[in-house]
């Protein structure tokens, strides 16, 4: 059986990522991640080792696996402070996935804030609450402002047991992929 889980997807051949030079499949939604990589170190003062690039959680509920990719995870001071997650269209759709990935994505602690874009807007997250902090590309902390930040943020301990589980069961729900059925 043929996988079609990507032909809803213009490719336009390949390009070179940003960061790390490796070769990715050009799409439209991947030419908004790189603009993203491209905003965070030459708006906003980031550098290529502040930003780590496609991390991912996997998880399998109800027979579905779910690879939830984050786009960029920012660290500063030797803190993964932030997460930026993208999607195309409404970000109040995408806020409750980023909250739970960011909650679940280190082994140690939860990361404090998280960022939903669709490339021309965006929302920055506390994760411990779900209140939105900020809006629009401007909200995203510059990396002086995050050097100021990170020393004021908790980092609480990472949810084990039946809170580690359903923040998994949330991320796979909000994040299968359900085109074109």
């Amino acid at each position: 059986m043929m996988n079609h889980d990507h032909f809803h997807h213009l490719v336009y051949g390949s390009l070179r990522d940003y960061l790390t030079g490796e070769v990715l499949v050009d799409t439209d939604d991947e030419r908004i991640r790189q603009n993203l990589s491209r905003l965070m170190i030459e708006e906003k003062g980031y550098t290529a080792d502040n930003l780590l690039p496609r991390l991912y959680i996997e998880t399998l509920f109800g027979g579905n696996f779910v690879r939830s990719t984050i786009e960029l995870t920012v660290a500063v001071r030797g803190r993964r402070f932030m997460i930026i997650r993208y999607g195309p269209g409404s970000l109040v759709s995408r806020e409750r996935s980023a909250i739970a990935a960011a909650r679940i994505l280190h082994p140690e602690y939860q990361i404090p804030l998280a960022v939903v874009t669709n490339g021309r807007s965006a929302e920055l997250i506390d994760t411990a609450t779900g209140k939105i902090l900020g809006n629009g590309l401007e909200s995203i902390p510059s990396r002086i402002e995050a050097e100021e930040l990170v020393s004021t943020l908790t980092f609480p301990p990472r949810q084990n047991g039946l809170e580690l589980e359903r923040e998994k069961r949330i991320l796979n729900a909000f994040d299968v992929e359900r085109c074109c059925l």
